[in-house]
């Protein structure tokens, strides 16, 4: 299979300071895939940005004016996590359209893998919160509608849940969003009864694990919820939010997830991709604090997209065994798991 990196220079122009998402967060995967044996077989992909348009398929005109005109006056504060320096209009716009150029390469034939900042499963509709301005994954999957597709999936393994990519597709039943994550933690949703609203019953897919869940946890989610429900919902294409605060040295984490954890999970998208929607797949930066050990899950994600293999993983725990036990007997109702 062949794969792209889709990054630009200008993300680190988003100036958050002394911040965990920080200006070099991007640039320190991009400077550790260059040093390996790696980037020689990857296609390195500039994006261009997204349009305001774009954004207003996911966000209200309010929201899109409110980090505009902050980034104008020289920057502020939205919330206690989320910062607009001058310059961060833009780049929100640039890590949107990121996401978007994936989506296009998939006329190439290529799986991508968005390495965009600031991240946006946080933002909803109406607010910027949790590092995030602009919902990129959600401002793709929206355009993808506007274009015919009938049935977008998104798969998102960050340790936080994904309030904003639901919030946007709450009611939307031609979007599935599977969400694993920490429970409980920050913001507070994605417990195991929100499935989603009216004739979208169902299409959100909220799997709550308790801290400390490995390798093992995370692969069997996927062989006994993620992969038969996006097999029944039969997407036309597949986005991942692929936050790679999982990562056992992640310190905002909580969770104990290795590279092979994230290769598993990487192939695994691939292969329903193959099967479903002739490998149309996207994986989108998400979280990821410890630098070296984002980018080592990045690069694991690509090797096993790039080899179609990846290595044997870990067991499992008791206490995420049950947590998925649960969140499968809730989904019951609605799919056959």
């Amino acid at each position: 299979m062949d794969a792209a990196v889709i990054w630009h220079e200008d993300y680190r122009l988003h100036d958050t300071g002394d911040h965990p998402e920080g200006p070099d967060r991007v640039d320190a995967v991009v400077g550790y895939l260059r040093g390996s044996d790696l980037w020689p077989r990857l296609v390195e992909v500039k994006p261009e940005p997204a349009t305001e348009d774009d954004v207003l398929l996911v966000h209200a005109r309010t929201h899109l004016n409110i980090v505009k005109r902050a980034a104008q006056r020289g920057g502020q504060w939205l919330d206690g996590d989320t910062y607009v320096s001058p310059q961060s209009y833009d780049v929100a716009l640039l890590s949107a359209g990121g996401v978007i150029e994936a989506t296009k390469l998939w006329e190439r034939g290529l799986v991508s893998f968005a390495l965009i900042r600031p991240p946006g499963h946080h933002a909803t509709p109406d607010r910027a919160m949790g590092f995030c301005l602009f919902n990129n994954i959600a401002i793709a999957a929206a355009r993808l509608l506007l274009q015919g597709y009938e049935r977008v999936a998104i798969v998102d393994w960050d340790v936080h849940h994904g309030n904003g990519t639901q919030a946007a597709f709450n009611a939307e039943p031609r979007v599935l969003l599977v969400s694993m994550h920490l429970w409980p933690h920050y913001p507070g949703s994605g417990y195991f009864g929100e499935v989603g609203e009216g004739e979208a019953a169902g299409t959100i897919v909220n799997i709550p694990l308790p801290a400390g869940c490995t390798d093992g946890d995370y692969l069997h989610a996927f062989d006994v919820l993620v992969e038969p429900i996006v097999r029944q919902f039969a997407p036309q294409g597949i986005l991942v939010s692929a936050g790679e605060d999982i990562h056992c040295l992640d310190p905002l984490g909580g969770m104990e997830v290795t590279e092979a954890g994230f290769a598993g999970m990487g192939l695994r998208c691939l292969r329903l991709a193959q099967e479903l929607c002739e490998g149309r797949l996207a994986f989108v930066l998400e979280g990821g604090y410890d630098r070296p050990a984002t980018a080592r899950a990045v690069e694991a994600v690509l090797r096993a997209v790039l080899d179609e293999s990846a290595p044997e993983a870990g067991p499992g725990t008791d206490k995420g065994t049950a947590a998925i036990e649960r969140a499968r007997e809730t989904q019951a109702a609605h799919w056959d798991v």
